[in-house]
């Protein structure tokens, strides 16, 4: 029996010009509607996703946000904020940061 062509992990030279073809055809509605049914494990009709299903669908939205939208927009993307030049995070907690502190146990 052949592998249906959907199938994202293939090896297929001809089935990576296909998924080549899905992500720059996405939109961003067909994407949209895609990460919500992984959130929410359920196509817009109801039906649920199979595991299968929640791995291409996650394959494809990643990819899709890697080529078109900027990294603070993809997903999993942890905004670290900023600190000057030289400053280490905790610099701010308090003066002796650097201190050991022993730790009380209640």
């Amino acid at each position: 029996m052949q592998e249906p062509e959907y199938y994202l992990f293939n090896t297929n030279a001809e089935y990576d010009m296909n998924f080549e073809q899905l992500i720059n055809n996405l939109t961003p509605d067909i994407h949209a509607s895609l990460k919500k049914a992984i959130e929410i494990g359920k196509w817009p009709d109801g039906k649920a996703l199979t595991q299968e299903q929640k791995e291409l669908c996650m394959e494809a939205v990643i990819n899709y946000e890697q080529r078109f939208l900027p990294e603070e927009q993809r997903v999993g993307y942890i905004d670290r904020g900023s600190k000057a030049e030289g400053e280490q995070c905790g610099d701010d907690a308090s003066p002796d940061a650097d201190a050991d502190t022993p730790l009380k146990w209640h």
